[in-house]
Protein backbone atom coordinates (compact mmCIF):
# COMPACT_ATOMS: atom_id res chain seq x y z
CA UNK A 1 0.00 0.00 0.00
CA UNK A 2 2.85 2.59 1.36
CA UNK A 3 4.73 1.06 -2.13
CA UNK A 4 1.33 2.65 -4.57
CA UNK A 5 1.38 5.53 -2.49
CA UNK A 6 5.00 6.52 -3.36
CA UNK A 7 4.27 5.40 -7.37
CA UNK A 8 1.48 7.68 -7.14
CA UNK A 9 3.11 10.84 -5.92
CA UNK A 10 6.20 10.01 -8.03
CA UNK A 11 3.44 10.12 -10.93
CA UNK A 12 1.34 12.73 -9.79
CA UNK A 13 5.06 15.08 -9.17
CA UNK A 14 6.42 13.59 -12.87
CA UNK A 15 2.82 14.58 -14.67
CA UNK A 16 2.98 18.62 -12.86
CA UNK A 17 6.73 18.43 -14.12
CA UNK A 18 5.59 17.46 -17.36
CA UNK A 19 3.11 20.23 -17.20
CA UNK A 20 4.88 23.20 -16.83
CA UNK A 21 7.62 21.90 -18.94
CA UNK A 22 4.81 22.12 -21.62
CA UNK A 23 3.15 25.38 -20.47
CA UNK A 24 6.97 26.98 -21.02
CA UNK A 25 7.54 25.09 -24.24
CA UNK A 26 4.20 26.62 -25.49
CA UNK A 27 4.99 30.64 -23.91
CA UNK A 28 8.76 30.08 -25.85
CA UNK A 29 6.92 29.17 -29.05
CA UNK A 30 4.64 31.83 -28.49
CA UNK A 31 7.09 33.79 -28.28
CA UNK A 32 9.51 33.07 -30.68
CA UNK A 33 12.26 30.85 -30.69
CA UNK A 34 14.05 30.22 -27.00
CA UNK A 35 17.46 31.35 -26.77
CA UNK A 36 20.19 29.32 -25.60
CA UNK A 37 21.16 29.94 -22.26
CA UNK A 38 24.92 30.90 -22.56
CA UNK A 39 23.08 33.36 -25.04
CA UNK A 40 20.62 34.67 -22.34
CA UNK A 41 23.82 35.04 -19.45
CA UNK A 42 25.41 36.71 -21.84
CA UNK A 43 23.64 39.45 -22.57
CA UNK A 44 22.80 40.04 -19.21
CA UNK A 45 26.45 40.32 -18.25
CA UNK A 46 27.24 42.40 -20.83
CA UNK A 47 24.41 45.53 -19.53
CA UNK A 48 27.29 45.80 -16.68
CA UNK A 49 30.08 47.73 -18.12
CA UNK A 50 32.12 47.64 -15.70
CA UNK A 51 31.89 43.79 -15.15
CA UNK A 52 33.27 44.03 -19.10
CA UNK A 53 35.79 46.04 -18.07
CA UNK A 54 36.86 43.58 -15.60
CA UNK A 55 36.92 40.59 -17.43
CA UNK A 56 38.82 42.25 -20.35
CA UNK A 57 41.42 43.37 -17.70
CA UNK A 58 41.99 39.31 -16.58
CA UNK A 59 41.83 38.22 -20.00
CA UNK A 60 44.72 40.98 -20.96
CA UNK A 61 46.56 39.71 -17.35
CA UNK A 62 45.89 35.91 -17.86
CA UNK A 63 47.70 36.32 -21.18
CA UNK A 64 50.28 37.68 -19.76
CA UNK A 65 50.97 35.29 -17.37
CA UNK A 66 50.94 32.27 -19.75
CA UNK A 67 53.74 34.03 -21.69
CA UNK A 68 55.17 35.92 -18.86
CA UNK A 69 59.21 34.64 -20.90
CA UNK A 70 58.50 36.07 -24.03
CA UNK A 71 56.53 39.15 -22.82
CA UNK A 72 59.09 40.01 -19.91
CA UNK A 73 62.00 41.83 -20.88
CA UNK A 74 64.48 40.82 -18.88
CA UNK A 75 64.16 37.76 -15.77
CA UNK A 76 62.73 39.22 -12.47
CA UNK A 77 65.78 37.83 -10.81
CA UNK A 78 68.26 38.78 -12.42
CA UNK A 79 70.66 42.03 -10.93
CA UNK A 80 71.59 44.74 -13.21
CA UNK A 81 74.39 46.90 -10.45
CA UNK A 82 74.66 49.49 -13.16
CA UNK A 83 71.06 50.33 -13.08
CA UNK A 84 70.26 50.82 -9.41
CA UNK A 85 67.02 52.56 -8.63
CA UNK A 86 66.47 53.44 -12.42
CA UNK A 87 63.51 56.02 -13.43
CA UNK A 88 61.02 54.76 -15.20
CA UNK A 89 61.37 55.41 -19.22
CA UNK A 90 58.84 58.08 -19.17
CA UNK A 91 60.64 60.05 -16.53
CA UNK A 92 64.08 61.70 -17.00
CA UNK A 93 66.89 59.69 -16.53
CA UNK A 94 64.62 56.69 -17.58
CA UNK A 95 65.89 53.95 -19.48
CA UNK A 96 63.28 52.20 -22.23
CA UNK A 97 65.22 48.76 -21.72
CA UNK A 98 63.67 49.23 -17.98
CA UNK A 99 60.17 50.46 -18.92
CA UNK A 100 58.86 50.59 -14.72
CA UNK A 101 62.27 51.33 -13.94
CA UNK A 102 64.66 48.73 -11.73
CA UNK A 103 64.43 48.29 -8.03
CA UNK A 104 67.43 48.70 -5.36
CA UNK A 105 69.25 45.49 -6.54
CA UNK A 106 69.19 46.74 -10.62
CA UNK A 107 65.94 44.34 -11.10
CA UNK A 108 63.59 45.54 -13.74
CA UNK A 109 59.94 46.21 -11.84
CA UNK A 110 58.02 45.56 -15.15
CA UNK A 111 59.45 41.51 -15.80
CA UNK A 112 59.11 41.66 -12.26
CA UNK A 113 55.19 42.23 -11.98
CA UNK A 114 54.55 40.04 -15.09
CA UNK A 115 56.15 37.24 -13.68
CA UNK A 116 54.18 38.07 -10.33
CA UNK A 117 50.95 37.98 -11.86
CA UNK A 118 51.22 34.41 -12.92
CA UNK A 119 52.10 33.98 -9.31
CA UNK A 120 49.07 35.64 -8.35
CA UNK A 121 46.93 34.05 -10.47
CA UNK A 122 48.39 30.68 -9.09
CA UNK A 123 47.50 31.20 -5.95
CA UNK A 124 43.81 32.67 -6.30
CA UNK A 125 42.90 29.21 -8.76
CA UNK A 126 44.47 26.98 -6.05
CA UNK A 127 42.76 28.74 -3.03
CA UNK A 128 39.13 28.98 -5.07
CA UNK A 129 40.12 25.05 -6.14
CA UNK A 130 40.89 24.30 -2.46
CA UNK A 131 37.98 26.25 -0.31
CA UNK A 132 35.49 25.82 -3.19
CA UNK A 133 35.50 21.67 -3.04
CA UNK A 134 35.70 21.61 0.65
CA UNK A 135 33.45 24.22 1.49
CA UNK A 136 31.01 22.46 -1.00
CA UNK A 137 31.34 18.83 0.67
CA UNK A 138 31.24 20.83 3.99
CA UNK A 139 28.27 22.64 3.34
CA UNK A 140 26.15 19.93 1.95
CA UNK A 141 26.48 17.99 4.60
CA UNK A 142 25.68 20.67 7.47
CA UNK A 143 22.63 21.88 5.36
CA UNK A 144 21.26 18.21 3.73
CA UNK A 145 22.08 16.03 7.49
CA UNK A 146 20.97 19.09 9.74
CA UNK A 147 20.72 17.89 13.48
CA UNK A 148 24.33 17.60 14.90
CA UNK A 149 26.43 17.33 11.72
CA UNK A 150 25.00 21.03 11.31
CA UNK A 151 25.63 21.96 14.24
CA UNK A 152 29.41 20.99 14.84
CA UNK A 153 30.58 22.52 11.44
CA UNK A 154 28.63 25.64 11.60
CA UNK A 155 30.30 26.18 15.30
CA UNK A 156 33.90 25.59 13.54
CA UNK A 157 32.74 27.55 11.12
CA UNK A 158 31.75 30.28 13.35
CA UNK A 159 34.73 30.20 15.53
CA UNK A 160 36.86 30.72 12.37
CA UNK A 161 34.90 33.75 11.52
CA UNK A 162 35.39 34.86 14.82
CA UNK A 163 39.27 35.21 14.45
CA UNK A 164 40.03 38.52 11.66
CA UNK A 165 40.98 36.55 9.03
CA UNK A 166 44.68 37.62 8.64
CA UNK A 167 45.23 37.06 12.29
CA UNK A 168 44.29 33.25 11.36
CA UNK A 169 46.32 33.41 8.44
CA UNK A 170 49.14 34.12 10.06
CA UNK A 171 48.80 32.04 12.96
CA UNK A 172 48.54 29.20 10.20
CA UNK A 173 51.64 29.99 8.59
CA UNK A 174 53.19 30.04 11.81
CA UNK A 175 52.34 26.80 12.88
CA UNK A 176 53.38 25.21 9.23
CA UNK A 177 56.49 27.71 8.59
CA UNK A 178 57.15 30.74 5.69
CA UNK A 179 56.30 29.40 2.66
CA UNK A 180 54.25 30.21 -0.70
CA UNK A 181 52.87 26.72 -0.38
CA UNK A 182 51.92 26.92 3.48
CA UNK A 183 50.43 30.39 2.69
CA UNK A 184 47.95 28.95 -0.02
CA UNK A 185 46.96 26.43 2.70
CA UNK A 186 46.23 29.31 5.07
CA UNK A 187 44.49 31.42 3.00
CA UNK A 188 42.46 28.35 2.02
CA UNK A 189 41.51 27.86 5.33
CA UNK A 190 40.56 31.52 5.62
CA UNK A 191 38.08 31.64 3.31
CA UNK A 192 36.81 28.47 3.88
CA UNK A 193 34.01 29.58 6.11
CA UNK A 194 32.02 31.88 3.79
CA UNK A 195 31.59 28.64 1.16
CA UNK A 196 30.65 26.67 3.35
CA UNK A 197 27.91 29.06 5.33
CA UNK A 198 26.70 30.11 1.30
CA UNK A 199 26.30 26.56 0.51
CA UNK A 200 24.53 25.50 3.04
CA UNK A 201 21.91 28.46 3.30
CA UNK A 202 21.56 27.17 -0.59
CA UNK A 203 20.87 23.67 0.50
CA UNK A 204 18.60 24.29 3.02
CA UNK A 205 16.54 26.03 0.83
CA UNK A 206 16.74 24.20 -1.91
CA UNK A 207 15.81 20.51 -0.31
CA UNK A 208 12.15 21.98 1.01
CA UNK A 209 11.73 22.04 -2.60
CA UNK A 210 9.04 19.56 -4.75
CA UNK A 211 11.47 18.05 -6.96
CA UNK A 212 13.65 16.81 -4.00
CA UNK A 213 10.89 15.72 -2.33
CA UNK A 214 9.54 13.84 -5.70
CA UNK A 215 13.35 12.07 -5.53
CA UNK A 216 13.62 10.92 -2.54
CA UNK A 217 10.49 9.45 -2.63
CA UNK A 218 11.28 7.82 -5.41
CA UNK A 219 14.10 6.37 -3.76
CA UNK A 220 17.24 7.94 -4.69
CA UNK A 221 20.64 7.75 -2.66
CA UNK A 222 21.57 10.67 -0.16
CA UNK A 223 24.78 11.16 -2.22
CA UNK A 224 22.62 11.30 -5.15
CA UNK A 225 20.01 13.89 -3.86
CA UNK A 226 23.46 16.09 -2.36
CA UNK A 227 25.64 16.14 -5.65
CA UNK A 228 23.09 15.24 -8.38
CA UNK A 229 19.76 16.91 -7.38
CA UNK A 230 20.38 19.86 -4.83
CA UNK A 231 24.10 20.87 -5.98
CA UNK A 232 23.48 21.87 -9.08
CA UNK A 233 21.08 24.03 -8.46
CA UNK A 234 23.27 26.00 -5.74
CA UNK A 235 25.86 26.75 -8.23
CA UNK A 236 25.06 30.34 -9.07
CA UNK A 237 25.84 31.92 -5.96
CA UNK A 238 29.00 30.05 -5.72
CA UNK A 239 30.36 30.77 -9.05
CA UNK A 240 30.07 34.51 -7.65
CA UNK A 241 31.65 33.74 -4.39
CA UNK A 242 34.36 31.84 -6.24
CA UNK A 243 35.20 34.94 -8.71
CA UNK A 244 35.41 37.16 -5.72
CA UNK A 245 37.54 34.99 -3.88
CA UNK A 246 40.19 35.49 -6.39
CA UNK A 247 40.47 39.05 -5.00
CA UNK A 248 40.49 37.83 -1.49
CA UNK A 249 43.40 35.27 -2.22
CA UNK A 250 45.31 37.76 -4.22
CA UNK A 251 45.10 40.61 -1.18
CA UNK A 252 45.52 37.50 1.10
CA UNK A 253 48.48 36.46 -0.52
CA UNK A 254 50.05 39.63 -0.83
CA UNK A 255 49.65 40.70 3.11
CA UNK A 256 51.69 37.67 4.01
CA UNK A 257 54.12 38.56 1.44
CA UNK A 258 54.05 41.51 2.58
CA UNK A 259 55.03 40.41 6.28
CA UNK A 260 57.50 38.01 4.78
CA UNK A 261 55.49 34.88 5.36
CA UNK A 262 54.83 33.96 1.81
CA UNK A 263 56.68 33.78 -1.03
CA UNK A 264 60.06 34.11 -0.43
CA UNK A 265 62.70 36.31 -1.87
CA UNK A 266 63.51 36.34 -4.76
CA UNK A 267 60.52 35.20 -5.83
CA UNK A 268 58.65 38.32 -7.66
CA UNK A 269 55.28 38.31 -5.89
CA UNK A 270 53.43 41.55 -5.56
CA UNK A 271 53.39 42.03 -1.88
CA UNK A 272 56.84 40.73 -1.12
CA UNK A 273 57.79 43.46 -3.32
CA UNK A 274 56.41 46.05 -1.54
CA UNK A 275 57.74 45.18 1.59
CA UNK A 276 61.31 45.49 -0.19
CA UNK A 277 60.68 49.08 -1.30
CA UNK A 278 59.28 50.39 1.58
CA UNK A 279 62.67 52.42 2.53
CA UNK A 280 62.80 53.71 -1.10
CA UNK A 281 59.32 55.35 -0.43
CA UNK A 282 60.52 58.96 -0.70
CA UNK A 283 63.55 58.87 -3.40
CA UNK A 284 62.18 56.33 -5.36
CA UNK A 285 58.51 56.22 -6.07
CA UNK A 286 58.14 54.21 -8.89
CA UNK A 287 59.15 50.75 -6.78
CA UNK A 288 56.13 50.89 -4.54
CA UNK A 289 53.56 52.70 -6.74
CA UNK A 290 53.51 49.66 -9.65
CA UNK A 291 53.24 46.63 -7.66
CA UNK A 292 50.36 48.48 -5.83
CA UNK A 293 48.76 49.43 -8.56
CA UNK A 294 49.12 45.66 -10.21
CA UNK A 295 47.32 44.22 -6.46
CA UNK A 296 44.47 47.44 -6.78
CA UNK A 297 43.37 46.45 -10.49
CA UNK A 298 43.83 43.00 -10.31
CA UNK A 299 41.43 42.88 -6.96
CA UNK A 300 39.31 45.71 -8.63
CA UNK A 301 38.58 43.64 -11.90
CA UNK A 302 37.90 40.13 -10.26
CA UNK A 303 35.51 42.33 -8.23
CA UNK A 304 33.96 43.89 -10.76
CA UNK A 305 33.23 40.86 -12.83
CA UNK A 306 32.05 39.13 -9.73
CA UNK A 307 29.14 41.71 -9.91
CA UNK A 308 28.10 41.20 -13.53
CA UNK A 309 28.09 37.22 -12.85
CA UNK A 310 25.86 38.25 -9.73
CA UNK A 311 23.38 40.32 -12.21
CA UNK A 312 23.28 37.88 -15.20
CA UNK A 313 22.98 34.30 -12.33
CA UNK A 314 20.55 36.58 -10.01
CA UNK A 315 16.76 35.76 -11.62
CA UNK A 316 15.94 38.45 -9.23
CA UNK A 317 18.23 41.02 -11.06
CA UNK A 318 16.62 40.23 -14.15
CA UNK A 319 13.99 42.52 -15.65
Amino acid sequence: MVDQYKQANVAEAAADHAAEVAEAHEAATIAGTPRHPLAEFWEYFTENKGALAGLLFIGVLLVTALFAPWIAPHSPIEQYRDALLLPPAFVEGGNWSYPLGTDDVGRDIFSRIIWGSRLSLLVGVIVVTLSLAAGIVLGLSAGYFRGWVDVAIMRLMDIMLAIPSLLLAIAVVAILGPGLENAIVAIAIVVLPHYVRLTRAAVITESSKDYVTSSRIAGASNSRLMFNTILPNCMAPLIVQATLGFSTAILDAAALGFLGLGAQPPTPEWGSMLADSLQFVQRAWWVVTFPGLAILLTVLAFNLMGDGLRDALDPKMKR
